[in-house]
């Protein structure tokens, strides 16, 4: 864009140079967001080690998950009143502080509080990214556009592991702990981002005179924070514990007190429950919910297959996802490029959810200890392909069911209810696998102390001596639960022999946890077909075709 002209008139269009040079900054930004919640999760074992927090690592998880799960809807709604622009930068300037703080940390205590601060920039990042799409790319080619960003999406879950696992196991890298530029990496990326979009992406300035809902944003701080903290803690605290059920009555009030801050609101709420009267709106939240609850938790099964019964570090792991991001690029861009010629996106969600519930039930069935790689590997294609086409036509749908007005929020909603959703589904997907598992190696256990072989192997002197199987013994002395299965790291240098029935037991928790999945997918797709069966159309073409001509 040239010097003379920085700034958008109202209805101009950015030409097709200008929106992809915009993109870049933008997928930059969202790139940030979503890397950052998987890169982390291979490096975190190091970095708690190193930082002698390693009771606390958890925590470093939830302050993200909290603040970026409750900033989304803010962004949003604050976008809506003082325009994109300054907000985008905003998020990114608050991202980029809180890494170059989470890289400098000396304990693990800083460090969830500097997760806490890119957690607050994160929020801003995706849901921002798609709404300003919105605002520049008119409805024919919003899909086809908005497809590149879940396909970014896909990208960074795959990569995150491996550029994790990669700088956790390098002792220094130019003079830093090798751990520590898993928060510095962000510095250029977002700096390019920042450059990016401060030059190039020139809307026109919007300061709309409304009230801001304090209250609104109280409540629903007050029924997240809870929520997501039992889902996180609760496997640790018992699910039964004093403080978990402290969190649900909490969790509950808010909910309570956020509907009814919402209703006094009415059109300056935080997320105006009038929205929810439009069924297009109104059953996408619902889905983006459901099939965050499935979904993310169900692709949260797959590296753990791959590392606890495979025995792949987790950067093979990682490696090994690729196959998610053909997927997800597959579904995404012919999603896009469909709804874009045709202006129907009802099939996609319909389509999705289908192919979600069919890979979750052919995991559930088939993955096992001597399963071949190319089986999670083609399923992950499948998991891919169903994501690419229920995010990115959903988030559509939000946005055009909406006054243009309302377009922050339409984006944020549905980012929102995705982002709890994976949060509750991988939260208590992960801690069903584990208790499941421990019933499981329990019985394969008591099964396979029957066998003369296996009483031969864990009776052989030399077996018992050799130092790689003292762990495994102490196991056998402790019996399965969820604290001895906290510390897996012994379990593939072992005696093979004797392991067997724990990479057993772990398979047959994995097929329980997917098929719940399943269960989720497929009310996901009964849903679906609720859908109205109509056209998208974009309601600021038809405000513009509407007023009167001059």
């Amino acid at each position: 864009m040239s010097k003379s002209t920085p700034v958008r008139v109202p209805g101009e269009v950015l030409t097709h140079r200008q929106t992809l040079t915009v993109m870049v900054g933008l997928m930059l930004g969202m790139f940030l967001s979503s890397l950052d919640q998987t890169i982390v999760s291979t490096s975190i074992y190091t970095i708690a080690n190193d930082l002698d927090g390693l009771s606390l690592q958890a925590w470093a998880t939830t302050a993200y998950l909290i603040t970026s799960t409750v900033s989304t809807p803010l962004y949003g709604k604050l976008s809506d009143i003082f325009g994109r622009r300054p907000l985008y930068l905003a998020a990114i300037f608050i991202f980029l502080a809180g890494s170059l703080y989470a890289g400098s940390v000396h304990s693990m205590t800083e460090l969830a509080i500097a997760r806490g601060i890119q957690g607050m920039g994160a929020g801003g990042l995706l849901a921002l990214a798609l709404t300003i799409i919105g605002d520049i790319v008119a409805l024919k080619d919003r899909a086809k556009y908005q497809g590149y960003f879940m396909s970014v999406f896909g990208v960074s879950s795959v990569l995150g592991p491996v550029i994790g696992g990669a700088f956790a196991g390098t002792s220094t890298i130019l003079g830093f702990d090798g751990w520590r530029w898993v928060f510095f990496v962000n510095l250029p990326i977002g700096l390019a981002a920042l450059a990016v979009v401060f030059l190039y992406l020139h809307l026109p300035p919007r300061h709309v005179k409304q009230k801001i809902d304090y209250w609104g944003a109280a409540a629903i701080t007050l029924a997240i924070v809870p929520l997501l903290l039992v889902a996180e803690q609760g496997r640790s605290w018992g699910w039964n514990s004093t403080a978990s059920w402290l969190c649900y009555g909490l969790g509950v009030l808010g909910i309570v007190l956020f509907l009814l801050a919402e209703q006094r609101a009415g059109d300056y709420a935080l997320i105006p429950l009038r929205l929810f009267r439009n069924a297009t709106f109104g059953l996408s939240s619902l889905l983006n919910f459901i099939i965050g609850i499935g979904m993310f938790g169900a692709i949260a099964m797959l590296p753990m297959y791959l590392q606890l019964v495979k025995g792949l570090t987790p950067t093979e792991a990682g490696l090994m996802m690729i196959t998610f991001t053909v997927g997800i690029l597959a579904g995404s861009i012919t999603a896009g490029r469909t709804i874009s010629q045709s202006g129907t996106y009802r099939i996609f969600p319909i389509l999705g959810t289908a192919i979600l519930t069919a890979a979750a039930v052919v995991m559930g069935l088939s993955l096992g200890v001597d399963t071949g790689l190319w089986v999670p590997g083609l399923i992950a294609v499948f998991f891919g392909m169903g994501l690419g086409f229920c995010m990115q036509p959903l988030t559509l749908a939000m946005q055009v069911s909406v006054p243009p007005k309302d377009m922050g929020v339409g984006t944020s909603t549905a980012a929102f209810f995705r982002s709890m959703g994976g949060a509750v589904g991988t939260a208590v997907f992960i801690s069903m696998l584990f208790s499941q598992a421990a019933d499981k190696i329990a019985d394969g256990m008591k099964t396979a102390t029957g066998s003369a072989n296996y009483l031969k192997v864990l009776k052989d002197p030399a077996v018992a001596a050799d130092p790689a199987n003292a762990k495994l013994y102490d196991f056998f002395k402790n019996g399965a639960s969820n604290d001895s299965l906290n510390d897996t790291s012994w379990l593939h240098a072992a005696n093979p022999v004797l392991t067997r029935p724990i990479t057993e037991g772990f398979a047959q928790a994995i097929d329980v946890v997917m098929l719940t999945a399943a269960g989720l997918t497929l009310l996901a797709f009964l849903i679906s077909f609720a859908l109205p069966n109509k056209k998208l159309s974009d309601p600021k073409a038809a405000a513009k075709e509407a007023a009167p001509a001059h």
